[in-house]
């Protein structure tokens, strides 16, 4: 049997995981997918240059004292794998697991300002939203 979904943990700060749980709320959404929409927007990144690799690899940090779990969709979870191919191909620093990609990614996501985080989460859930009402 396939599964759409993936869990995976990361390991984030308190500050962080009380962030993601204010964005979530305030998007009527779960944390996992604002999670989710957060790798949407800074994956890309990755890929854009080498200094964009090196920051990414910045973010990476030793595991945080709070673990939040989140599901993924497959697809969204194999481009963590792409990210830290494209990381080490930058950098030459082979990353870990698959949650400790995760967890630079979601630091690195956090790391922007609060409110541009909440307005690009609405950009994305408005998008969505018009979408289905279309569809």
């Amino acid at each position: 049997m396939e599964c759409d979904e993936v869990m995976l943990t990361v390991r984030i700060t308190a500050g962080e995981r009380a962030l993601l749980r204010r964005l979530a709320q305030g998007h009527r959404s779960d944390v996992s997918e604002v999670v989710a929409d957060g790798l949407l927007d800074v994956l890309p990144m990755v890929a854009a240059t080498t200094a964009d690799a090196y920051r990414f690899l910045a973010a990476l940090t030793p595991p945080a004292p709070c673990a939040q779990t989140v599901w993924l969709p497959t697809a969204l979870s194999d481009l963590l794998v792409l990210a830290a191919a494209r990381v080490a191909q930058a950098t030459g620093v082979r990353l870990g697991s698959a949650s400790a990609v995760l967890g630079a990614a979601v630091r690195l996501w956090l790391s922007q300002d609060p409110q541009r985080l909440a307005a690009n989460l609405h950009t994305m859930h408005e998008g969505r939203s018009a979408a289905l009402t279309a569809a």
